[in-house]
Protein backbone atom coordinates (compact mmCIF):
# COMPACT_ATOMS: atom_id res chain seq x y z
CA UNK A 1 0.00 0.00 0.00
CA UNK A 2 0.98 3.60 0.28
CA UNK A 3 3.65 4.88 2.59
CA UNK A 4 3.99 8.34 1.33
CA UNK A 5 7.83 8.95 2.59
CA UNK A 6 6.94 5.27 4.69
CA UNK A 7 10.16 5.26 6.51
CA UNK A 8 9.20 9.03 7.71
CA UNK A 9 5.75 7.57 9.10
CA UNK A 10 6.51 4.38 10.88
CA UNK A 11 9.46 6.59 12.95
CA UNK A 12 8.55 8.54 16.25
CA UNK A 13 5.51 7.20 16.64
CA UNK A 14 4.37 9.76 18.96
CA UNK A 15 4.14 12.83 16.75
CA UNK A 16 0.19 11.98 15.55
CA UNK A 17 -0.45 11.51 18.64
CA UNK A 18 -2.77 14.83 19.12
CA UNK A 19 -6.48 14.13 20.53
CA UNK A 20 -6.43 16.15 24.04
CA UNK A 21 -7.71 13.51 25.82
CA UNK A 22 -5.49 10.38 25.10
CA UNK A 23 -2.74 10.06 27.64
CA UNK A 24 0.78 10.96 26.29
CA UNK A 25 2.16 9.31 23.96
CA UNK A 26 6.36 8.41 23.81
CA UNK A 27 8.68 10.37 22.04
CA UNK A 28 10.89 8.93 19.00
CA UNK A 29 13.65 8.08 21.49
CA UNK A 30 11.62 7.32 24.41
CA UNK A 31 10.31 3.57 25.59
CA UNK A 32 6.54 3.13 26.55
CA UNK A 33 5.52 2.38 29.74
CA UNK A 34 5.58 -0.85 31.47
CA UNK A 35 2.22 -2.28 30.87
CA UNK A 36 1.55 -2.37 35.46
CA UNK A 37 1.51 1.27 35.26
CA UNK A 38 -1.49 2.18 33.81
CA UNK A 39 -4.54 0.22 32.24
CA UNK A 40 -4.42 -1.83 28.85
CA UNK A 41 -6.30 -0.91 25.69
CA UNK A 42 -5.45 -3.87 24.04
CA UNK A 43 -7.96 -5.59 22.02
CA UNK A 44 -9.68 -8.23 24.09
CA UNK A 45 -10.67 -10.43 21.33
CA UNK A 46 -9.77 -8.97 18.05
CA UNK A 47 -5.70 -9.32 16.43
CA UNK A 48 -3.17 -6.89 17.97
CA UNK A 49 0.47 -6.74 17.10
CA UNK A 50 2.49 -7.95 19.91
CA UNK A 51 4.86 -5.00 20.11
CA UNK A 52 5.58 -1.96 17.73
CA UNK A 53 3.60 -1.58 14.94
CA UNK A 54 1.55 -3.29 12.33
CA UNK A 55 -0.68 -2.19 9.17
CA UNK A 56 -1.19 -4.37 6.47
CA UNK A 57 -2.50 -7.45 6.53
CA UNK A 58 -1.35 -9.74 4.00
CA UNK A 59 -3.81 -12.47 2.54
CA UNK A 60 -3.78 -15.58 5.08
CA UNK A 61 -2.96 -18.93 3.09
CA UNK A 62 -4.08 -22.37 4.58
CA UNK A 63 -0.75 -24.86 5.21
CA UNK A 64 -1.21 -28.11 7.15
CA UNK A 65 -4.62 -27.41 8.59
CA UNK A 66 -4.20 -23.73 9.73
CA UNK A 67 -4.17 -20.30 8.24
CA UNK A 68 -0.84 -18.49 7.88
CA UNK A 69 -1.62 -14.69 8.45
CA UNK A 70 0.93 -12.61 7.59
CA UNK A 71 1.22 -8.83 8.20
CA UNK A 72 3.64 -5.20 7.86
CA UNK A 73 5.29 -5.33 10.86
CA UNK A 74 8.06 -2.73 12.36
CA UNK A 75 10.23 -3.65 15.19
CA UNK A 76 12.02 -0.11 14.92
CA UNK A 77 8.76 1.57 15.51
CA UNK A 78 9.49 3.35 19.02
CA UNK A 79 12.78 4.33 18.33
CA UNK A 80 12.68 5.13 14.71
CA UNK A 81 15.75 6.45 12.88
CA UNK A 82 17.50 4.39 9.59
CA UNK A 83 16.05 0.87 10.61
CA UNK A 84 12.16 2.26 10.16
CA UNK A 85 10.18 0.25 7.92
CA UNK A 86 8.25 -2.97 7.90
CA UNK A 87 9.16 -6.96 7.53
CA UNK A 88 6.28 -9.38 6.95
CA UNK A 89 5.24 -11.01 10.69
CA UNK A 90 3.76 -13.94 10.81
CA UNK A 91 1.10 -15.51 12.91
CA UNK A 92 -1.37 -18.93 12.49
CA UNK A 93 -4.50 -19.46 12.83
CA UNK A 94 -7.06 -22.72 12.90
CA UNK A 95 -10.03 -20.69 13.67
CA UNK A 96 -9.32 -17.18 12.99
CA UNK A 97 -10.20 -15.87 16.08
CA UNK A 98 -7.43 -17.23 18.23
CA UNK A 99 -3.71 -16.62 16.94
CA UNK A 100 -0.18 -18.06 17.80
CA UNK A 101 2.70 -15.59 17.20
CA UNK A 102 5.21 -16.99 14.70
CA UNK A 103 7.58 -14.01 14.29
CA UNK A 104 9.54 -12.65 11.46
CA UNK A 105 8.84 -14.28 8.33
CA UNK A 106 10.01 -12.10 5.52
CA UNK A 107 13.21 -9.61 6.96
CA UNK A 108 13.78 -6.30 6.01
CA UNK A 109 17.37 -4.55 4.94
CA UNK A 110 18.56 -8.09 4.39
CA UNK A 111 19.50 -7.02 1.03
CA UNK A 112 20.10 -3.60 -0.62
CA UNK A 113 16.49 -2.80 -1.56
CA UNK A 114 15.40 -2.70 2.20
CA UNK A 115 12.17 -2.39 3.94
CA UNK A 116 9.50 -5.17 2.76
CA UNK A 117 5.87 -3.68 1.76
CA UNK A 118 2.99 -5.13 0.51
CA UNK A 119 2.09 -8.02 -1.34
CA UNK A 120 0.93 -11.83 -1.64
CA UNK A 121 2.15 -15.35 -0.62
CA UNK A 122 0.62 -18.82 -2.81
CA UNK A 123 1.45 -21.90 -2.59
CA UNK A 124 3.54 -23.48 -5.51
CA UNK A 125 1.85 -27.08 -5.44
CA UNK A 126 3.13 -27.71 -8.60
CA UNK A 127 7.03 -26.66 -8.68
CA UNK A 128 6.60 -23.40 -11.43
CA UNK A 129 8.79 -21.10 -9.89
CA UNK A 130 11.57 -24.45 -9.86
CA UNK A 131 12.36 -23.99 -6.00
CA UNK A 132 9.73 -27.27 -5.37
CA UNK A 133 6.53 -28.39 -5.22
CA UNK A 134 4.75 -26.88 -2.24
CA UNK A 135 7.35 -24.23 -1.92
CA UNK A 136 5.85 -20.96 -0.74
CA UNK A 137 6.16 -18.08 -2.56
CA UNK A 138 6.16 -14.03 -1.83
CA UNK A 139 6.06 -11.72 -4.20
CA UNK A 140 5.93 -7.92 -2.65
CA UNK A 141 6.84 -4.41 -3.56
CA UNK A 142 10.32 -2.77 -2.43
CA UNK A 143 11.56 0.45 -3.12
CA UNK A 144 14.75 0.49 -2.89
CA UNK A 145 16.32 3.78 -1.26
CA UNK A 146 13.18 5.23 -1.71
CA UNK A 147 13.58 5.23 -5.48
CA UNK A 148 11.40 3.26 -7.42
CA UNK A 149 8.42 0.99 -6.68
CA UNK A 150 8.62 -2.37 -7.76
CA UNK A 151 8.10 -6.32 -7.25
CA UNK A 152 10.53 -8.92 -5.84
CA UNK A 153 10.19 -12.86 -5.00
CA UNK A 154 11.03 -14.25 -1.60
CA UNK A 155 10.43 -17.69 -1.47
CA UNK A 156 9.91 -20.41 1.88
CA UNK A 157 10.89 -24.25 1.90
CA UNK A 158 9.88 -24.54 5.66
CA UNK A 159 5.53 -24.13 5.26
CA UNK A 160 6.35 -20.53 4.70
CA UNK A 161 7.96 -19.94 8.51
CA UNK A 162 11.34 -18.26 7.22
CA UNK A 163 11.61 -17.03 3.63
CA UNK A 164 14.76 -16.37 1.67
CA UNK A 165 15.76 -13.38 -0.95
CA UNK A 166 15.59 -14.59 -5.00
CA UNK A 167 18.08 -12.66 -5.79
CA UNK A 168 18.58 -8.49 -5.17
CA UNK A 169 16.66 -8.17 -9.38
CA UNK A 170 12.47 -7.32 -9.09
CA UNK A 171 11.03 -10.09 -11.32
CA UNK A 172 8.88 -7.30 -12.05
CA UNK A 173 10.79 -3.96 -12.87
CA UNK A 174 8.89 -0.16 -12.67
CA UNK A 175 8.31 1.12 -15.74
CA UNK A 176 8.93 4.49 -15.04
CA UNK A 177 5.67 5.52 -12.34
CA UNK A 178 5.41 6.58 -9.36
CA UNK A 179 2.77 3.73 -8.34
CA UNK A 180 3.58 0.39 -9.00
CA UNK A 181 2.96 -1.91 -5.69
CA UNK A 182 0.84 -4.50 -3.98
CA UNK A 183 0.81 -6.94 -5.76
CA UNK A 184 -1.72 -9.91 -5.61
CA UNK A 185 -1.03 -13.37 -7.35
CA UNK A 186 -3.80 -15.98 -7.69
CA UNK A 187 -3.19 -18.70 -9.54
CA UNK A 188 -5.68 -19.55 -12.97
CA UNK A 189 -5.99 -23.29 -13.27
CA UNK A 190 -8.06 -23.13 -16.38
CA UNK A 191 -5.26 -21.70 -18.60
CA UNK A 192 -2.17 -22.84 -16.71
CA UNK A 193 -0.69 -19.58 -15.46
CA UNK A 194 -0.54 -17.03 -12.80
CA UNK A 195 -2.36 -13.65 -12.84
CA UNK A 196 -1.16 -10.91 -11.02
CA UNK A 197 -3.17 -7.08 -10.33
CA UNK A 198 -1.41 -4.59 -8.93
CA UNK A 199 -1.82 -0.89 -7.91
CA UNK A 200 -0.92 1.76 -10.51
CA UNK A 201 -2.65 5.01 -9.43
CA UNK A 202 -5.67 5.27 -10.47
CA UNK A 203 -5.45 1.86 -12.42
CA UNK A 204 -5.04 -1.69 -11.42
CA UNK A 205 -2.85 -3.67 -13.62
CA UNK A 206 -3.29 -7.32 -14.98
CA UNK A 207 -0.07 -9.49 -15.51
CA UNK A 208 0.81 -13.03 -16.58
CA UNK A 209 3.35 -15.34 -15.65
CA UNK A 210 3.96 -19.30 -16.08
CA UNK A 211 7.00 -19.28 -13.62
CA UNK A 212 6.31 -16.30 -11.00
CA UNK A 213 10.02 -15.10 -12.20
CA UNK A 214 8.74 -13.31 -15.24
CA UNK A 215 5.90 -11.19 -15.60
CA UNK A 216 3.97 -9.91 -18.68
CA UNK A 217 1.22 -6.67 -19.17
CA UNK A 218 -2.00 -7.64 -21.09
CA UNK A 219 -4.72 -5.18 -19.41
CA UNK A 220 -5.62 -2.52 -17.04
CA UNK A 221 -8.95 -1.61 -15.18
CA UNK A 222 -9.23 2.26 -14.92
CA UNK A 223 -11.40 3.83 -11.96
CA UNK A 224 -10.69 7.41 -11.38
CA UNK A 225 -12.59 9.79 -8.77
CA UNK A 226 -12.00 7.58 -5.82
CA UNK A 227 -8.37 8.48 -4.60
CA UNK A 228 -5.32 6.54 -5.34
CA UNK A 229 -6.54 2.53 -5.83
CA UNK A 230 -4.30 0.23 -3.38
CA UNK A 231 -4.08 -3.25 -2.14
CA UNK A 232 -6.10 -4.98 -5.23
CA UNK A 233 -8.08 -7.97 -5.04
CA UNK A 234 -9.64 -10.25 -7.53
CA UNK A 235 -11.32 -13.53 -6.87
CA UNK A 236 -14.06 -15.56 -7.79
CA UNK A 237 -17.53 -16.51 -5.93
CA UNK A 238 -20.79 -18.36 -6.52
CA UNK A 239 -23.67 -16.52 -5.55
CA UNK A 240 -26.28 -17.43 -2.97
CA UNK A 241 -28.72 -18.16 -6.11
CA UNK A 242 -26.03 -20.08 -8.05
CA UNK A 243 -24.41 -17.98 -10.51
CA UNK A 244 -20.92 -17.38 -10.42
CA UNK A 245 -19.40 -13.78 -10.48
CA UNK A 246 -15.81 -12.71 -10.48
CA UNK A 247 -15.16 -9.57 -7.87
CA UNK A 248 -12.13 -6.96 -8.21
CA UNK A 249 -11.46 -4.94 -5.07
CA UNK A 250 -9.21 -2.13 -4.30
CA UNK A 251 -8.37 -0.01 -0.78
CA UNK A 252 -9.43 3.82 -2.19
CA UNK A 253 -9.63 7.29 -0.17
CA UNK A 254 -13.52 8.10 -1.45
CA UNK A 255 -13.68 10.83 1.52
CA UNK A 256 -13.08 13.75 -1.29
CA UNK A 257 -16.27 12.57 -2.96
CA UNK A 258 -18.17 11.99 -0.17
CA UNK A 259 -17.72 8.40 -0.34
CA UNK A 260 -15.80 5.61 2.09
CA UNK A 261 -11.98 5.18 2.44
CA UNK A 262 -12.31 1.40 2.64
CA UNK A 263 -12.74 -1.20 0.40
CA UNK A 264 -14.15 -0.38 -2.93
CA UNK A 265 -15.14 -3.69 -4.90
CA UNK A 266 -16.84 -4.15 -8.79
CA UNK A 267 -18.54 -7.63 -9.64
CA UNK A 268 -18.44 -8.69 -12.79
CA UNK A 269 -16.75 -11.19 -15.79
CA UNK A 270 -12.92 -12.00 -15.87
CA UNK A 271 -11.51 -13.54 -18.92
CA UNK A 272 -8.16 -14.61 -17.83
CA UNK A 273 -6.97 -11.18 -18.86
CA UNK A 274 -9.55 -8.58 -19.22
CA UNK A 275 -11.84 -7.92 -15.90
CA UNK A 276 -15.79 -6.25 -17.43
CA UNK A 277 -17.26 -4.59 -14.37
CA UNK A 278 -21.36 -5.11 -14.39
CA UNK A 279 -21.44 -1.06 -13.06
CA UNK A 280 -18.58 1.19 -13.55
CA UNK A 281 -18.92 2.64 -10.17
CA UNK A 282 -18.12 0.48 -7.26
CA UNK A 283 -19.80 -0.61 -4.02
CA UNK A 284 -18.04 -0.45 -0.55
CA UNK A 285 -17.39 -3.77 1.70
CA UNK A 286 -17.53 -1.34 4.95
CA UNK A 287 -19.20 2.43 5.18
CA UNK A 288 -17.02 2.77 8.09
CA UNK A 289 -14.28 4.99 8.67
CA UNK A 290 -11.43 2.32 9.42
CA UNK A 291 -11.22 -1.07 7.70
CA UNK A 292 -8.20 0.14 5.27
CA UNK A 293 -5.78 -2.48 2.98
CA UNK A 294 -8.30 -5.35 3.47
CA UNK A 295 -7.45 -8.58 1.92
CA UNK A 296 -10.03 -11.28 1.61
CA UNK A 297 -8.92 -15.00 1.66
CA UNK A 298 -10.38 -18.86 0.17
CA UNK A 299 -12.55 -20.31 3.18
CA UNK A 300 -11.77 -24.10 3.70
CA UNK A 301 -13.15 -26.22 6.05
CA UNK A 302 -10.69 -28.75 8.72
CA UNK A 303 -9.88 -31.44 5.59
CA UNK A 304 -8.85 -27.98 3.64
CA UNK A 305 -11.63 -28.13 0.96
CA UNK A 306 -12.30 -24.91 -0.42
CA UNK A 307 -15.93 -23.52 0.41
CA UNK A 308 -16.96 -21.67 -3.77
CA UNK A 309 -19.84 -19.59 -2.00
CA UNK A 310 -17.89 -17.50 0.92
CA UNK A 311 -14.51 -16.23 1.47
CA UNK A 312 -13.07 -14.82 4.82
CA UNK A 313 -11.96 -10.89 4.92
CA UNK A 314 -9.79 -9.03 6.92
CA UNK A 315 -9.19 -5.44 7.49
CA UNK A 316 -6.76 -2.90 9.24
CA UNK A 317 -8.52 -0.93 11.72
CA UNK A 318 -6.75 2.37 11.20
CA UNK A 319 -6.40 5.03 8.42
CA UNK A 320 -3.77 7.19 7.49
CA UNK A 321 -4.57 10.52 8.23
CA UNK A 322 -4.31 9.40 12.16
CA UNK A 323 -2.43 6.35 11.60
CA UNK A 324 -0.16 7.47 14.52
CA UNK A 325 -2.92 8.23 17.65
CA UNK A 326 -4.14 5.26 19.62
CA UNK A 327 -3.81 4.84 23.33
CA UNK A 328 -1.96 1.41 23.46
CA UNK A 329 1.59 2.98 22.97
CA UNK A 330 1.51 4.37 26.04
CA UNK A 331 0.50 1.52 28.16
CA UNK A 332 0.45 -1.23 25.92
CA UNK A 333 3.17 -0.55 23.50
CA UNK A 334 2.01 -1.06 20.72
CA UNK A 335 0.12 0.22 17.28
CA UNK A 336 -2.13 -2.10 15.20
CA UNK A 337 -5.05 -3.46 15.46
CA UNK A 338 -7.39 -5.88 12.89
CA UNK A 339 -10.92 -6.29 12.39
CA UNK A 340 -12.35 -9.16 13.40
CA UNK A 341 -12.61 -11.51 10.33
CA UNK A 342 -16.04 -11.75 8.59
CA UNK A 343 -17.44 -14.30 6.23
CA UNK A 344 -18.23 -12.27 2.63
CA UNK A 345 -20.91 -13.98 0.65
CA UNK A 346 -22.53 -13.18 -2.62
CA UNK A 347 -25.79 -12.05 -2.58
CA UNK A 348 -28.55 -10.68 -4.97
CA UNK A 349 -30.57 -7.80 -4.49
CA UNK A 350 -34.20 -7.70 -5.32
CA UNK A 351 -33.33 -5.12 -8.00
CA UNK A 352 -30.87 -8.10 -9.10
CA UNK A 353 -27.43 -6.21 -8.19
CA UNK A 354 -25.46 -8.33 -6.74
CA UNK A 355 -23.51 -7.18 -3.97
CA UNK A 356 -21.15 -8.86 -1.20
CA UNK A 357 -22.54 -9.34 2.50
CA UNK A 358 -20.45 -9.56 5.56
CA UNK A 359 -20.79 -11.46 8.94
CA UNK A 360 -18.43 -12.23 12.07
CA UNK A 361 -16.64 -15.44 11.51
CA UNK A 362 -18.39 -18.55 12.82
CA UNK A 363 -15.86 -19.07 15.18
CA UNK A 364 -16.88 -16.22 17.71
CA UNK A 365 -19.40 -18.99 19.15
CA UNK A 366 -16.75 -21.05 20.09
CA UNK A 367 -14.94 -18.41 22.21
CA UNK A 368 -18.01 -16.90 24.15
CA UNK A 369 -17.27 -16.73 28.21
CA UNK A 370 -20.24 -15.28 29.37
CA UNK A 371 -24.52 -14.49 27.77
CA UNK A 372 -26.24 -11.98 29.20
CA UNK A 373 -29.90 -12.17 27.44
CA UNK A 374 -32.26 -9.63 28.13
CA UNK A 375 -35.00 -10.44 25.88
CA UNK A 376 -37.85 -8.22 24.62
CA UNK A 377 -37.20 -3.98 25.49
CA UNK A 378 -39.43 -1.34 25.33
CA UNK A 379 -38.03 2.16 24.68
CA UNK A 380 -39.29 5.25 23.80
CA UNK A 381 -36.60 8.38 24.51
CA UNK A 382 -33.26 6.43 26.58
CA UNK A 383 -33.26 3.51 28.59
CA UNK A 384 -30.15 2.86 30.27
CA UNK A 385 -29.18 -1.11 30.66
CA UNK A 386 -28.20 -3.00 33.64
CA UNK A 387 -24.87 -3.68 32.19
CA UNK A 388 -21.47 -2.74 31.91
CA UNK A 389 -18.27 -3.74 30.05
CA UNK A 390 -15.79 -2.44 27.33
CA UNK A 391 -15.61 -5.47 25.04
CA UNK A 392 -18.74 -7.56 24.06
CA UNK A 393 -21.06 -8.03 21.02
CA UNK A 394 -24.87 -6.94 21.20
CA UNK A 395 -27.30 -8.36 18.81
CA UNK A 396 -30.90 -6.83 18.49
CA UNK A 397 -34.08 -6.50 16.45
CA UNK A 398 -35.55 -2.97 16.44
CA UNK A 399 -39.27 -2.63 15.28
CA UNK A 400 -41.83 -0.09 15.55
CA UNK A 401 -44.51 1.98 13.77
CA UNK A 402 -43.33 5.38 13.57
CA UNK A 403 -40.05 7.25 14.49
CA UNK A 404 -37.13 9.35 13.56
CA UNK A 405 -34.10 7.21 14.90
CA UNK A 406 -32.87 4.12 17.59
CA UNK A 407 -30.04 2.52 18.28
CA UNK A 408 -28.13 2.18 20.96
CA UNK A 409 -25.33 4.44 22.81
CA UNK A 410 -22.17 2.28 23.66
CA UNK A 411 -19.29 2.48 26.27
CA UNK A 412 -21.35 5.51 28.01
CA UNK A 413 -19.80 7.60 30.57
CA UNK A 414 -21.68 7.29 34.53
CA UNK A 415 -22.47 11.27 33.68
CA UNK A 416 -24.40 10.67 30.12
CA UNK A 417 -21.64 13.12 28.51
CA UNK A 418 -19.26 10.35 26.79
CA UNK A 419 -20.81 7.64 24.07
CA UNK A 420 -20.82 6.03 20.85
CA UNK A 421 -23.91 6.21 18.79
CA UNK A 422 -24.89 3.25 16.60
CA UNK A 423 -28.26 2.61 14.94
CA UNK A 424 -30.54 3.98 12.29
CA UNK A 425 -31.72 7.99 11.53
CA UNK A 426 -34.75 8.86 8.81
CA UNK A 427 -32.98 6.92 5.78
CA UNK A 428 -29.33 5.90 6.67
CA UNK A 429 -27.45 4.08 9.64
CA UNK A 430 -24.77 5.22 11.17
CA UNK A 431 -22.34 5.33 13.90
CA UNK A 432 -20.75 8.57 15.70
CA UNK A 433 -18.25 8.88 17.65
CA UNK A 434 -17.97 12.17 18.10
CA UNK A 435 -18.93 12.30 22.11
CA UNK A 436 -15.94 10.01 23.02
CA UNK A 437 -12.63 10.41 22.35
CA UNK A 438 -11.07 9.28 18.84
CA UNK A 439 -8.35 9.43 16.86
CA UNK A 440 -10.10 12.11 14.49
CA UNK A 441 -8.80 15.74 16.00
CA UNK A 442 -10.15 17.35 12.24
CA UNK A 443 -13.39 17.14 13.28
CA UNK A 444 -15.02 15.90 9.82
CA UNK A 445 -14.71 12.15 10.37
CA UNK A 446 -17.15 11.56 13.28
CA UNK A 447 -19.83 9.92 11.80
CA UNK A 448 -20.02 6.93 9.27
CA UNK A 449 -23.50 6.75 7.00
CA UNK A 450 -25.05 3.40 4.82
CA UNK A 451 -28.20 3.50 3.47
CA UNK A 452 -31.52 2.57 5.12
CA UNK A 453 -35.08 2.22 4.40
CA UNK A 454 -37.33 3.38 7.00
CA UNK A 455 -40.84 1.62 5.29
CA UNK A 456 -39.07 -1.21 6.49
CA UNK A 457 -40.03 -0.31 10.15
CA UNK A 458 -37.00 -3.29 11.27
CA UNK A 459 -33.34 -3.60 11.18
CA UNK A 460 -31.34 -6.19 12.95
CA UNK A 461 -28.19 -4.88 14.31
CA UNK A 462 -24.91 -7.18 15.57
CA UNK A 463 -22.49 -4.60 16.72
CA UNK A 464 -19.14 -5.73 17.95
CA UNK A 465 -17.35 -3.13 20.52
CA UNK A 466 -14.02 -3.88 22.16
CA UNK A 467 -11.67 -1.28 23.54
CA UNK A 468 -11.13 1.03 21.03
CA UNK A 469 -13.29 -0.05 18.21
CA UNK A 470 -16.75 -0.67 17.19
CA UNK A 471 -17.79 -2.95 13.72
CA UNK A 472 -21.50 -2.59 13.52
CA UNK A 473 -23.28 -4.83 11.03
CA UNK A 474 -26.48 -4.09 9.48
CA UNK A 475 -29.06 -6.62 8.79
CA UNK A 476 -27.59 -8.99 6.59
CA UNK A 477 -24.48 -7.16 6.81
CA UNK A 478 -25.02 -5.72 3.43
CA UNK A 479 -23.34 -2.84 5.14
CA UNK A 480 -21.04 -2.61 7.54
CA UNK A 481 -19.50 0.10 9.98
CA UNK A 482 -15.97 -0.10 11.26
CA UNK A 483 -14.78 2.67 13.41
CA UNK A 484 -11.78 3.21 15.53
CA UNK A 485 -12.53 5.52 18.86
CA UNK A 486 -10.84 5.33 22.34
CA UNK A 487 -13.60 5.46 25.25
CA UNK A 488 -11.66 5.95 28.54
CA UNK A 489 -11.96 2.44 30.03
CA UNK A 490 -13.97 3.65 32.77
CA UNK A 491 -17.22 4.41 30.30
CA UNK A 492 -18.23 1.17 30.53
CA UNK A 493 -22.33 2.17 30.28
CA UNK A 494 -24.63 0.85 27.83
CA UNK A 495 -28.29 2.36 26.82
CA UNK A 496 -30.90 1.79 23.94
CA UNK A 497 -32.21 5.33 22.88
CA UNK A 498 -35.28 6.72 20.60
CA UNK A 499 -36.14 9.83 18.40
CA UNK A 500 -39.72 10.83 18.08
CA UNK A 501 -41.37 7.49 18.52
CA UNK A 502 -41.55 4.19 20.73
CA UNK A 503 -39.70 1.15 19.51
CA UNK A 504 -39.33 -2.58 21.05
CA UNK A 505 -35.90 -3.78 20.91
CA UNK A 506 -36.81 -8.03 20.51
CA UNK A 507 -34.06 -10.56 21.50
CA UNK A 508 -31.43 -8.85 22.43
CA UNK A 509 -28.46 -10.69 23.88
CA UNK A 510 -24.88 -9.81 24.83
CA UNK A 511 -21.87 -11.93 24.44
CA UNK A 512 -18.42 -11.76 25.85
CA UNK A 513 -15.57 -13.41 24.30
CA UNK A 514 -12.23 -14.97 24.98
CA UNK A 515 -9.78 -15.26 22.60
Amino acid sequence: MRMMSRRALLAGSAAGASAALLPAAPTAAAKPKAATTCASYRAEYHFTVPDQWKNDPQRPIWIDGEYHYYYLYNADYLTGGTTAGTAWRLATSADLVSFTDRGIAVPKDTTPNGDVWSGSAVVDDDNTAGFGAGTVIVIATMAPDGGAQAQYLYYSTDNGRTFTNHGTDPVLPNPGVQDFRDPKVIRDEERGRWVMTLAENDKVGFYHSTDLKSWTYVSGFIKGGIGVLECPDLFRIRAADGAWKWVLGASANGKGSGLPSTYAYWTGAFDGTTFTPDASDPQWLDHGWDWYAAVTFEKRDANGTVDPAARYAIGWLNHWDYANTTPTIDCDGFNGTDSIVREVTLQRAASGTYYLASRPVAALDDHVSRTVNLGDLEVDGTRPLDYSGTAYELTTEITWDQLTGAGLQLRLSADGGRHIDAGIYNDYAFVNRRNTVNPDSSGNWQESRSPFDPSARTVRLRILVDRTSVEMFVDDGRYVHSVEAFPYLADTGLALFTIDGTAVFRNTVIREFTA
